[in-house]
């Protein structure tokens, strides 16, 4: 399974203007310019003006790197045929660790050899890792450390076990692998997250395990939207909520858990296309799933909880371009004691986010201020995060700039 092969497009024909680039991928992408317009906080007249070249000028870089974050393209001469412009300047650089992690996920053990660990020991080391992931600002160091070792210890008993065991070992693998894209987001390594993705349904499928199952198919379902599949993202939702229907008659409080966290992510997919009654209806769903939860339950995975749900409504608002709903949902969630640094982090961009649409330059930067305070890892790969941080740079009010630019240099953007 891959993502869709960005490189060979008629969008390379170096005749077709910005405009003509910028048209080719929002129709590949299948949005309308209402929504492409809204997701860059630009008028649908502007946009048709861009599209159609009656602008004197090309969009400036910041407006070039919402476009590209929107349109989900890897490189800005993809938009405008000119020198190329390499993905981290908005999806953050390669972890040291990055290297590690790859050479531990093809390592896939053909000839098994060694000593494989007891499933129980594994699950405690998976636990642990999972707890190191949300108590660690650094959680991407943190995790870079310990996935190696843990990926290759739990392929090699997935392979290694038999009968009940191996259904048992191949659930700690997948879980595996979606800790490990958690790792390898928002880094120049599209491939691997694909790879992982796809290999964590698999073993999910093996190990015949409906909390498995429904983990991998939250992950995998993120990988297709934020490569830009739309259908696919919700399909496969859709998908995975049938297979598990059967066993939600009494589910225990994970498999509950993640039957929320798989109706936001269909929430968060229609937001994405700009439906927002749809997006909205599958929040709503997930806001009373997250009400028959304990109230201090908190999912390692997926972070689904009650207090997840307000960080969900301002990440909804902000897809859907509403100002004065973003605005409203950031300031009753923008406190929320969430009990994760990296998610705490990303929910500050999104809070950031919902600044920017109010057009308050000085809340966006004491917010992505604070977001690196809770997690300098988060913020140092969310392309949103970054891309925000360039346009106060490059055409913030000249007051902000400064500060603007000491952000930028603490999280290795170079602007």
């Amino acid at each position: 399974m891959q993502p869709v092969n960005d490189a060979s497009n008629g969008s390379t024909d170096p005749v077709l203007t910005v405009g003509q680039r910028i048209k080719y991928w929002r129709e590949r992408r299948g949005m309308t310019q209402e929504i492409l317009a809204g997701l860059v906080g630009k008028s649908v007249s502007w946009l048709k003006s861009v599209e159609a070249g009656r602008l004197q000028q090309n969009p400036r870089l910041p407006i070039l790197l919402q476009l590209a974050e929107a349109l989900r393209v890897r490189d800005l001469s993809m938009l405008t045929g000119d020198q190329s412009m390499p993905v981290r300047m908005f999806t953050g650089p390669g972890h040291p660790a990055l290297e590690a992690v790859r050479q531990a996920i093809n390592a896939t053990p053909l000839r098994p050899a060694g000593t494989v660990q007891p499933l129980d020991h594994l699950r405690g080391r998976l636990d642990a890792a999972w707890r190191v992931r949300h108590a660690t600002a650094d959680h991407r160091t943190a995790l870079g450390r310990l996935l190696p070792a843990l990926i290759r210890d739990a392929q090699l008993a997935a392979v290694m076990y038999r009968g009940e065991d191996r259904r048992r070992a191949n659930a700690l693998l997948a879980e595996t692998y979606g800790l490990a894209q958690m790792f390898l987001a928002y880094q120049p390594a599209q491939d691997l997250l694909w790879r992982v993705a796809d290999r964590a349904l698999t073993a999910a499928q093996e190990a015949d395990d409906p909390l498995a199952l429904t983990c991998a198919v939250w992950f995998l379902g993120q990988a297709y939207r934020d490569s830009g599949d739309f259908e696919a993202a919700r399909a496969i939702n859709q998908q995975g909520m049938a297979a598990v229907q059967p066993h939600m008659v009494d589910p225990e409080v994970d498999l509950l858990a993640m039957w929320g966290a798989l109706n936001f992510e269909l929430a968060f997919t229609a937001a994405r296309v700009g439906d927002a009654g749809e997006a909205w209806s599958y929040w709503e769903k997930a806001d009373r799933v997250a009400a028959r939860l304990p109230g201090d339950y908190y999912q390692p995975w997926t972070s689904f909880s009650r207090v997840i749900m307000g960080a969900h409504a301002v990440t909804l608002a902000v897809e859907l371009s509403q100002a004065g709903e973003s605005a409203r949902q950031a300031e009753r969630a923008v406190s929320a004691s969430i009990p994760s640094h990296p998610r705490r982090g990303r929910h500050l961009i999104e809070v950031a986010r919902a600044h920017r649409l109010q057009r308050d330059h000085e809340a966006v930067l004491g917010t992505l201020e604070l977001a690196r305070q809770a997690a300098p890892e988060t913020i140092r790969y969310n392309g949103y995060a970054r891309r925000m941080l360039v346009e106060l740079v490059e055409t913030g009010p000249a007051p902000l700039r400064p500060r603007a630019r000491e952000l930028a240099d603490k999280i290795a953007l170079m602007v």
